[in-house]
């Protein structure tokens, strides 16, 4: 199989309606998702990125496309379910900015992704992406042979030279089990370039994790570049054999920390994609996320945006 078009980016997972509970009680109302809002802070940087998932055919679901097309993400590998209707989540934070996630998401049309008419379409699309990027909640919304042929697909986007950019992002409420979702994960560490791996996720995924013990399991994975995100304010750069602890440049307080991860990942990703060094992407990750943070939701107004998160690329080696 070769590569008939340039590759673009590509974010696979699943939007929700995202109700988030206000002090005074009443609720806003926006749309939100790991992987989604990982795709609008990236389009926001300058990068081509698809969000490939399933929605339903309803006034909510043409609302986020809508707003997805509106930031700049390719819409074209979406699928629509007749009668379907997208999950829900509720958001209420605590007087430190910490959030708690109430989810009704069990019907939702991304769980039939990997089974619908149209899913040999997304299956090829997927493949020919460059990156693949997904999450741990991605490989929760799909059981059995649909999450197989998820792990197929992977396989073929690193047949024909992508990479499958791969965030822990472990939520144990989306697993039922343990051991379920430990095997998942080593498949897909396994398959993957490269990996955001948060220490605490991987201590509520196995026990206690240290940051030495989950360095020696990426590149025993085959992992070939890294973020080990500490539970202290730091991330640890692994790639080339080397290692470099990128502490926060600034701490802020939070208002609220939803899509901290997720537009970590997008300015880390927009950073290597630009040809910046592991280092500096890890910079441009906490300066956006420290900003995200402190604005309510998973996507700030765009006016909020920080100018020059981007470092400039990489000086070429010299002999």
């Amino acid at each position: 199989m070769t590569r008939d078009a340039p590759p673009r980016l590509a974010c696979l997972g699943e939007c929700m309606i995202e109700l988030r509970e206000r002090p005074d009680g009443l609720l806003s109302r926006g749309f939100g998702g790991d992987t989604l809002n990982t795709a609008v802070y990236l389009a926001r940087l300058g990068v081509s990125v698809d969000y490939v998932t399933a929605l339903g055919n309803d006034p909510h679901s043409d609302e986020m496309l809508r707003d997805w097309e509106a930031e700049g993400v390719g819409t074209s590998r979406v699928e629509r379910v007749s009668g379907a209707l997208p999950g829900l989540y509720l958001i209420q934070t605590d007087e430190k900015g910490e959030r708690r996630f109430s989810y009704w998401r069990d019907a939702a049309p991304v769980r039939r992704l990997f089974d619908l008419p149209g899913t040999q379409r997304v299956e090829a699309a997927l493949a020919m992406a460059d990156p693949l990027y997904l999450s741990g909640i991605t490989l929760s919304l799909f059981r059995g042979l649909a999450r197989e042929r998820l792990f197929a697909v992977l396989e073929r986007v690193r047949a024909v030279g992508g990479r499958v950019v791969f965030d822990s992002n472990f939520r144990p409420r989306g697993w039922p089990d343990r051991d379920e979702a430990r095997a998942a994960f080593g498949r897909a560490l396994s398959l993957s370039h490269t990996v955001l791996a948060g220490v605490e996720d991987f201590t509520l995924l196995d026990g206690e994790t240290s940051p030495r013990a989950l360095i020696t399991r990426l590149r025993q994975a085959g992992v070939e570049e890294a973020v080990v995100k500490l539970a202290e304010p730091g991330a640890i750069a692994v790639s080339a054999g080397a290692e470099q602890f990128v502490p926060v440049p600034e701490a802020v307080e939070p208002v609220d920390t939803t899509a901290a991860g997720d537009s970590f990942a997008a300015a880390y990703l927009a950073a290597r994609l630009n040809g910046a060094a592991p280092d500096a992407a890890i910079l441009a990750g906490h300066r956006l996320a420290g900003r995200v943070i402190q604005h309510p939701g998973a996507i700030i107004p765009r006016s909020a945006m920080p100018a020059g998160i981007l470092p400039a690329p990489a000086a070429p080696e010299t002999a």
